[in-house]
């Protein structure tokens, strides 16, 4: 309960800081609670099983770009595609997962940084769809989520904390849960959960998918909350930041305490 508090206190305190902060501090809060989103993801995969991957920038660039471009091109409400970047998101990190994970340590970091370079790539290639480095810019009508209009700094500000909150509710959730449990087991000695019966292999795509569902939500909500995707968020600069965030707050910060602590939490 006193985890649960923690987060609770947390999320009121960003309520309380959007009714004192000047306009501009505000919106850089929501920008921040975005980003933290994408660093919660990111923490998923390596602060919680040991997933060292340069490659999350096409996941973030995968919701970003699934969103921003069925609303630009297509025509689709917000929401839909806010949803659909989401998904977006969490089906490049299963393709990715797919081939990436037949290799492990080192290598699992420069194929997944080949990924993301080819992603990348890709954006410059089709820049006439894609907008490539100048980007596209995304018009109020655009950008209206259930009413909300997000050009405006209040409803940018409690979309950005709604989406903060949820993922970090859920992570906690997950943290907690027996397969949080496995994650950590994981982490800390594959061959003894490979003895328990779990698939490593299996275990670390289900963790990825999760991971690129994080990140995809968080680049589907920066294109939307802030109206502008370009390629430059694909870039390999958007996949070390996520790792330098985690890094600095403490990769799985909290996680021995909220699962019971070792590999031994897999056998009770």
């Amino acid at each position: 309960m006193k985890v649960w508090a923690l987060h609770l206190a947390v999320l009121a305190g960003l309520a309380v800081a959007q009714m004192v902060l000047p306009p501009y501090h505000a919106n850089n809060l929501a920008r921040i609670m975005v980003l933290a989103v994408y660093a919660m993801g990111y923490n998923i995969a390596f602060g919680y099983a040991g997933l060292l991957s340069l490659g999350h920038a096409l996941l973030f660039g995968a919701g970003m770009y699934g969103t921003g471009l069925l609303v630009h091109h297509a025509g689709l409400a917000a929401l839909p595609a806010l949803i659909a970047g989401t998904c977006a998101g969490a089906g490049m990190a299963a393709l990715v997962g797919l081939l990436a994970l037949r290799t492990a340590g080192v290598s699992f970091m420069i194929v997944t940084l080949m990924f993301a370079q080819v992603g990348f790539l890709t954006i410059l290639y089709f820049n006439g769809f894609t907008g490539g480095d100048e980007g596209i810019a995304l018009n109020a009508p655009q950008r209206q989520i259930l009413g909300a209009d997000m050009t405006q700094d209040t409803a940018r500000f409690w979309a950005a904390l709604a989406l903060f909150g949820v993922a970090l509710g859920s992570k906690l959730l997950l943290v907690q849960s027996r397969f949080g449990r496995v994650m950590l087991a994981m982490r800390e000695n594959e061959e003894r959960s490979r003895m328990l019966g779990f698939n490593p292999y299996v275990v670390k795509l289900k963790i990825l998918v999760i991971s690129g569902l994080y990140a995809g939500a968080a680049g589907a909500a920066y294109a939307l909350l802030f109206g502008y995707f370009g390629a430059s968020f694909a870039s390999v600069q958007y996949s070390i930041l996520p790792m330098l965030y985690v890094l600095l707050g403490g990769g799985g910060h909290g996680s021995w305490a909220a699962s019971g602590g070792g590999v031994d939490v897999l056998s009770g």
